[in-house]
């Protein structure tokens, strides 16, 4: 993969480390706000290479993590519906509501299918006209743009049997909810360079400045 050679270089890694320690003066908790790179830094030990001055703590996570029960319980009540196919990604199946799970769905007989993209979710309603396909619209930033493409093919095709349970959400809010806290102790965040790929990083100017 183009790429993969320099962000493994040891060398670039140790000049990287020093340079870390020689700006760090006092204790720091620095907060990971992506799933993925909580991953990256525990697969490779980044935290344990850090000067011990800095503390990772990990941040929200996924969107999985986020999502509030009361859209949780409303999946599971579309995907306990006759007629209606439920699609989902395989990692909200598991995920409790106030008193079932997705899988639990499955299991009583309910149509609740793993998909990996929306698109994926657009063509089962386009195999079955006769049925209801319900996406459950999960993410941050990264995944409204496809989640908003597949609504627009939908719309374009007049399909009337494909339709989107929504539970989009914005890293900043939740960063700043965080920060409100009267116990945070939080001094930086690793921001998620994917998300600011989508949106920019203006957002994450202003709460740099208002919260220092």
């Amino acid at each position: 993969m183009k790429h993969l050679d320099e962000y493994r270089d040891p060398a670039a890694a140790e000049g990287i480390i020093r340079a870390i320690g020689r700006l760090v003066t006092c204790p720091r908790m620095i907060m990971e706000v992506c799933g993925g790179q909580t991953h990256a830094i525990m697969k490779h030990g980044l935290d344990r290479l850090l000067p011990p001055e800095v503390t990772l703590l990990h941040g929200p996570g996924c969107p999985v993590c986020v999502t509030p029960v009361e859209l949780v319980d409303a999946a599971i009540a579309l995907a306990a519906r006759d007629g209606v196919i439920f699609c989902t990604f395989g990692d909200m199946m598991r995920v409790p509501g106030s008193n079932r799970d997705l899988f639990m769905i499955k299991a009583e007989g309910g149509d609740v299918r793993t998909v990996y993209s929306p698109i994926d979710a657009l063509g089962i309603a386009i195999d079955n006209p006769e049925r209801q396909v319900v996406f459950f619209a999960i993410g941050f930033e990264t995944t409204a743009p496809a989640n908003a493409a597949v609504v627009q093919r939908a719309y374009q095709r007049s399909l009337a049997n494909f339709s989107i349970l929504s539970a989009q959400v914005l890293i900043p809010p939740a960063m700043e909810f965080l920060l409100n806290a009267a116990d945070c102790r939080v001094d930086g965040f690793l921001a998620a360079g994917h998300v600011c790929t989508v949106t920019g990083y203006a957002h994450y100017e202003t709460l740099a400045e208002r919260y220092n």
